[in-house]
């Protein structure tokens, strides 16, 4: 019988399958991505900057001229990982935008943030504009925060504008409790002259009601 020599075997070598690290990109280099001329990697630029909270006023520049729809919701996911005050601070102004897409994604964004945006929703339902302060009430419409249904009362209860009030209306059938209906019923006679105000409260106060 041959006899099988041990040294002659061969030998299966492992091979590490174990992916090298990957450098950790810089603030300056992922910032310098963003303005890249491709889309994913601005999409995963935004995505990492996530990580570093000096870069909120970038991001929140970046909002207003991304044209990729997906960069775009990639930016808003990072803004809402990072929420802040500063965050707020940057996104507040584009509840002006002539861009209706921003304007609805910088609301759903704010609405992701009720503790930072609280302290600042009464300067905005105090907006001399009466379209900001419409765009502020549909904040509060789905705002998880306690204080909401005091802030849609206090705004029917102020506010001269009768499209703002019936903004508000809408929210408090959603939101408001049996507390707001003499606040309903008084804002009914302030805009008696307004039947579309006059169905608002009706349909409100019997939705409050559970009619």
């Amino acid at each position: 019988m041959a006899l099988i020599n041990a040294g002659n075997r061969s030998k299966t070598r492992k091979t590490d399958t174990t992916p090298s690290p990957q450098p950790t990109k810089t603030l300056e280099t992922l910032l310098e991505e963003l303005d890249s001329d491709d889309v994913g990697l601005r999409r995963r630029a935004a995505r990492d900057l996530a990580d570093f909270p000096e870069a909120v006023p970038a991001l929140c520049l970046r909002v207003a001229t991304e044209t990729a729809l997906s960069v775009r919701t990639v930016l808003f996911t990072a803004l809402i990982r990072m929420r802040s005050p500063s965050v707020v601070a940057g996104l507040v102004p584009y509840l002006r935008s002539e861009d209706a897409g921003l304007r609805n994604a910088v609301i759903e964004a704010l609405q992701d943030m009720p503790e930072e945006v609280a302290p600042v929703m009464d300067e905005l339902l105090a907006d001399p504009d009466n379209d900001a302060r419409i765009f502020a009430v549909n904040i509060l419409s789905a705002l998880p925060h306690a204080n909401a249904p005091h802030w849609l009362v206090q705004v029917i209860d102020t506010d001269p504008h009768v499209n703002v009030c019936a903004a508000a209306v809408d929210c408090l059938a959603e939101v408001g409790d049996i507390a707001a209906v003499p606040h309903l019923e008084n804002l009914s006679r302030r805009f008696a002259d307004h039947p579309f105000m006059q169905f608002a409260v009706t349909t409100a106060i019997r939705r409050i009601n559970g009619e």
